[in-house]
């Protein structure tokens, strides 16, 4: 499995209007590609802005080409939510995923 990593900067009154966002748009779109496997969005926040990182999780190479296009580490941003954001990257970082792990007994 390969880990794609995005990162953005926006204010924090608009973070909470791009993760809504994402939930509501970007997940639907996600969800009906094959080869998606999941998706976290992590923010932490600073005195004048909050820093998203997005990490989505899929099967190949070949699902996020489908995903992403040719050029795979082109960050992929629909013209809405760049307007939700103060900066951001245009390259993403892809990882193999060599552990993941999870508590069955976590809420």
């Amino acid at each position: 499995m390969i880990v794609r990593l995005w990162s953005a900067r926006t204010t924090p009154q608009l973070s909470s209007a791009y993760v809504e966002y994402f939930a509501q748009n970007v997940l639907p779109e996600l969800r009906a590609l094959p080869g998606f496997i999941s998706a976290q969005i992590l923010t932490t926040a600073t005195a004048t802005e909050v820093e998203i990182l997005v990490q989505t999780v899929w099967q190949s190479w070949d699902s996020i080409t489908a995903f992403a296009g040719p050029d795979r580490d082109s960050a992929a941003v629909h013209p809405a939510a760049a307007a939700l954001l103060t900066t951001y990257d245009h390259r993403v970082r892809h990882f193999d995923l060599a552990l993941s792990a999870s508590n069955s007994n976590s809420r």
